[in-house]
C-alpha cells in the first residue's frame, strides 16, 4: 500500500480540524482554508533561499504543498525568468491551513496563489486582494469513480458513497446541482485507501494527483471533471494586494510576465521545474510530477489561452462563477464584487 495509506492517523487528525473550521454556515466556505487533498507531510518544507541582494525581494505564498499545479512558478524560478525580470522570488510552500488571501491582504507576502472562488469569498469580506493572472483555464478538480461501476456522467451518481470536503465551494455546488439520490457523503480522507477497497465509492481529487495514485495502487479510476458540470473556477491564480496596482505597477508587471513565461516553459519542458518541486517537496515523486505536467497541458492551453495567451481572464467567466456561488447559496448577491476580484491590466490578452 502507498505511503498515502500508511499515514491515516495524520489524515484523521487533520480532518477533525478541518471539520471544526469548515462546518459553520454551509453556504460560506472560508477563504482561508486550503483544499483538503492529500496530507502526507511530517516535516516543514524548505523555502527558496534568496540569492542576489541587488534584486527586488518578492515572496510568493502557495496555497498548498508544492505540486504540478504550481509548476509554472517553479519553472520561472528554476530557469531564471524572475531573476531576468529583476526579482528575487522566494516561493513559500502552503498547506491545509494556509490563509493565502489574508496573508496577501495584510502584506505578509507580496503575491499569493489561490483559486477564483477564494478570491470571490475574499472580496465578499472586503479583502483588498486582486487576481492578476490565471494559468489554469480549466479547473483540475474532479471526482473519481470506478470504471467497473459503469458511471460515466455526474447524473449517474446514485446509491453510493462519495467522499468530499464540506468546506470547498465545489462540493456545495455539486450538492446543489445534482439530486444525488441515495448518495451518502462522507469526509474526504486525504488518500485513496477507501476508494481501492470499495467499488461503490467515489471521491474528490485533482486530475493530476488522485487518479494517478489510484492507478499506481491497482485501482480502476474513471475521471469526472467538475468543469464538465459547469463549475470551472480559474485555478492557481496569481494575486496581490490592491495597493500594489497603484504603488508598484512595474513590479506586478514583471512578476506577471515572468510567471507567464514560466508556465509556457513548464508545459513545453517541465523536467527542470519538476526537479525543483521535488526538492521543495520530496513527497512528490518525479513520476507523478511528470504525469501532472502532461495532464496540465489542456488545462493551461485551452481555446481561450490559445487565442489570448497564457494567463488570460474574462469577466464573463468570473461572473458565471459568482452566479453559481450565489445560486448555491454560498454568497449573497449584495456581497459579489466581480470587478474588484481581478484585473487584466498586466496580461497580454484580456477578454
Amino acid at each position: 500500500m502507498s505511503r498515502l495509506v500508511t499515514r491515516m492517523a495524520l489524515v484523521v487528525g487533520f480532518l477533525a480540524l478541518l471539520t471544526t473550521l469548515g462546518c459553520g454556515k454551509s453556504g460560506s466556505p472560508p477563504a482561508s482554508i486550503a483544499d483538503a487533498r492529500t496530507v502526507e507531510h511530517e516535516v516543514p518544507l524548505k523555502k527558496e533561499e534568496p540569492t542576489d541582494p541587488t534584486l527586488i525581494d518578492v515572496t510568493l505564498q502557495l496555497n498548498w504543498f508544492p505540486e504540478a499545479e504550481h509548476g509554472g512558478y517553479y519553472a520561472a524560478l528554476a530557469h531564471g525568468y524572475y531573476q531576468e525580470a529583476g526579482l528575487n522570488v522566494q516561493i513559500l510552500p502552503g498547506g491545509p491551513e494556509t490563509p493565502v488571501v489574508q496573508q496577501v491582504a495584510r502584506r505578509a507576502v507580496t503575491f499569493g496563489v489561490v483559486n477564483a472562488d477564494n478570491m470571490l469569498f475574499g472580496r465578499a469580506q472586503q479583502t483588498p486582494v486582486v487576481a492578476v493572472m490565471a494559468p489554469l483555464q480549466i479547473s483540475p478538480r474532479c471526482l473519481i469513480v470506478h470504471k467497473s461501476s459503469g458511471i460515466r456522467d455526474f447524473k449517474e451518481l446514485k446509491n453510493m458513497t462519495i467522499a468530499m470536503s464540506s468546506s470547498n465551494a465545489f462540493s456545495h455546488y455539486l450538492r446543489y446541482k445534482l439530486p444525488l439520490t441515495g448518495v451518502k457523503i462522507v469526509p474526504y480522507s486525504g488518500n485513496v485507501a477507501q476508494f481501492l477497497l470499495n467499488k461503490n465509492y467515489a471521491q474528490q481529487g485533482y486530475v493530476f494527483s488522485e487518479p494517478f495514485v489510484a492507478r499506481k495502487e491497482g485501482g480502476d479510476p474513471r475521471i469526472l471533471m467538475l468543469s464538465d458540470l459547469g463549475f470551472n473556477p480559474y485555478t492557481s491564480l496569481l494575486c496581490t494586494h490592491d495597493d500594489q496596482l497603484q504603488d508598484r505597477p512595474q513590479l506586478v508587471q514583471r512578476m506577471v510576465a515572468a510567471s507567464i513565461r514560466g508556465w509556457e516553459k513548464y508545459i513545453e519542458s517541465p523536467e527542470t521545474a519538476n526537479k525543483r518541486i521535488h526538492e521543495a517537496n520530496p513527497e512528490m515523486d518525479l513520476d507523478i510530477l511528470d504525469y501532472g505536467a502532461e495532464t496540465l497541458k489542456p488545462l493551461v492551453f485551452d481555446s481561450a489561452a490559445r487565442q489570448y495567451g497564457v494567463g488570460t481572464m474574462s469577466r464573463a467567466r468570473w461572473q458565471m462563477l459568482a452566479d453559481q456561488l450565489v445560486e448555491s447559496e454560498q454568497l449573497k448577491r449584495k456581497d459579489v464584487h466581480v470587478d474588484k476580484a481581478f484585473t487584466t491590466r498586466f496580461i497580454r490578452g484580456g477578454q
